[in-house]
């Protein structure tokens, strides 16, 4: 036998899924793309669960959203439906939230705000202060009480531009939302009022989580649009003075009884094996939820539905889960790991899409060295697609529990340059989503967990 014989029967030997399956699941792949392209009921999915409206956790929109999800599921043709009871958050905004400020000549400036999810409420009082402009986060420990005695401050952080990959710069700007009313509480604030996390700069304020320390006092926190903002620092760098006053009737109303939404087909060689695909169901009270998170939702719905109309049979078990309560609590993600440790359920994979539904450019893995090894020769299979970064990283809030019982785990991570133009804010609404691009990230997701369940993974 020829050296050149020899070394090609030596590669089939030790990589004989690389050289001989490869064409077949390229061919498998386009199946699956062109159904979901040609086929795909995603963007009606997506229609619908925005015409119910917001999906706060707790509230009855979320409930409605948890029955049709069901249905969504059923026609889908997953072989089982059911919904996993949860305990979650149940914040409400309550109506008539304002906030403005007043210089030293009198004259009044209305600013455009919303209330931070879980803040304290002012019981339709205003809280009033002079305003205290901080535009860095370590500037508060060496201020102190001296400084922040009975003020409302006014954090303005704004991400940072230079980062391409904007989630990170999101990630540093928040410490503001998440951790700034707690620390300025600490030093005797009476409210907070905190820059907008957006990437453009415009009249929408931006929502989200806040996190109270309950070492201190729990005071009122405001986001303000980022046009705001930078009316704010133009005139306070000018040496302007203003009193800011803040009044809403947001209210926590402790933790209720909902529902994650499952749907699975079973495997038909490893059932006990579970793949999870999936997004969550909840959202701000702002917009219609539509890129966070609806999109993930009616992606993983998809998947099943895709591999269904093909007839595909997976050979481990595809299930996917609509989590509630990502936004403000995380009782959906608690409940499902909860549910799979006392079940003793073997998760081996979970994909999340939760950065929006635009297009998809690749995903992030967070698994051991050799998974990760084997989920990059699958690369090229996706290249003609427009995925290229198959890279370390996080996964999703949601599946992020899993990783305790060592599940693999990975995001898909879609082009984030507008994502945070409507990200936690009223704009966030389906007329924003194109169906192009989420059917490739609901194509994309169905077929790596395909290829999962093909060949497993070494975890």
């Amino acid at each position: 036998m020829s050296i050149g014989r020899q070394f090609f029967s030596w590669l089939l030997f030790f990589f004989p899924v690389l050289v001989q399956a490869q064409p077949a699941d390229s061919l498998q792949i386009r199946k699956i793309v062109n159904e979901i392209l040609v086929n795909g009921q995603a963007y009606q999915n997506l229609r619908d669960i925005c015409r119910i409206g917001p999906r706060l956790s707790g509230s009855p929109q979320a409930e409605k959203a948890i029955e049709l999800t069901r249905r969504m599921l059923q026609q889908a043709g997953a072989d089982k439906v059911w919904l996993q009871p949860c305990l979650v958050t149940h914040w409400e905004r309550g109506a008539g939230e304002t906030a403005y400020l007043v210089d030293s000549a009198g004259t009044k400036f209305t600013l455009r705000i919303s209330t931070l999810g879980n803040s304290m409420g002012t019981d339709g009082k205003d809280v009033c202060g002079e305003l205290l402009y901080i535009n860095r986060f370590d500037q508060v420990d060496a201020m102190g009480e001296k400084m922040l005695r009975d003020k409302i401050v006014f954090f303005d952080l704004p991400m940072n531009p230079t980062h391409i990959r904007t989630f990170q710069a999101y990630g540093e700007s928040g410490i503001a939302r998440r951790n700034g009313p707690s620390l300025a509480a600490k030093y005797g604030a009476r409210a907070v009022l905190v820059r907008s996390l957006a990437s453009n700069v415009d009249a929408y304020p931006h929502t989200g989580a806040t996190r109270y320390n309950d070492s201190f006092p729990k005071i009122p926190a405001m986001a303000l649009s980022t046009q705001d903002a930078e009316w704010i620092a133009e005139n306070m760098a000018k040496g302007k003075k203003f009193t800011a006053c803040l009044r809403n009737r947001a209210v926590m109303k402790g933790e209720v009884l909902s529902y994650n939404v499952i749907g699975e087909i079973k495997g038909s060689v490893y059932p006990e094996e579970i793949i999870s695909i999936g997004g969550h169901l909840d959202s701000w009270d702002l917009g219609e939820g539509a890129h966070d998170d609806g999109a993930g939702c009616v992606q993983s719905i998809e998947a099943l539905r895709a591999l269904h109309n093909l007839g595909i049979r997976p050979k481990r078990t595809i299930r996917a889960v609509m989590f509630m309560n990502e936004e403000n609590g995380g009782g959906g993600a608690r409940a499902y790991l909860d549910s799979a440790i006392a079940k003793g359920e073997k998760h081996v994979f979970a994909i999340e899409s939760d950065a929006g539904g635009f297009s998809p450019r690749g995903f992030s893995f967070d698994l051991g060295d050799q998974a990760y090894g084997q989920v990059k020769k699958w690369a090229p299979l996706f290249a003609e697609y427009g995925i290229h970064e198959w890279e370390r990283g996080g996964s999703g809030a949601d599946i992020g529990p899993l990783k305790k019982i060592g599940t693999a785990l990975c995001g898909l991570r879609p082009d984030s340059q507008r994502y945070f133009d409507v990200h936690h804010a009223e704009t966030d609404v389906f007329s924003a989503v194109s169906k192009r691009e989420l059917d490739l990230g609901a194509a994309a997701m169905t077929a790596l967990i395909w290829l999962v369940s093909e060949y497993g993974l070494t975890l």
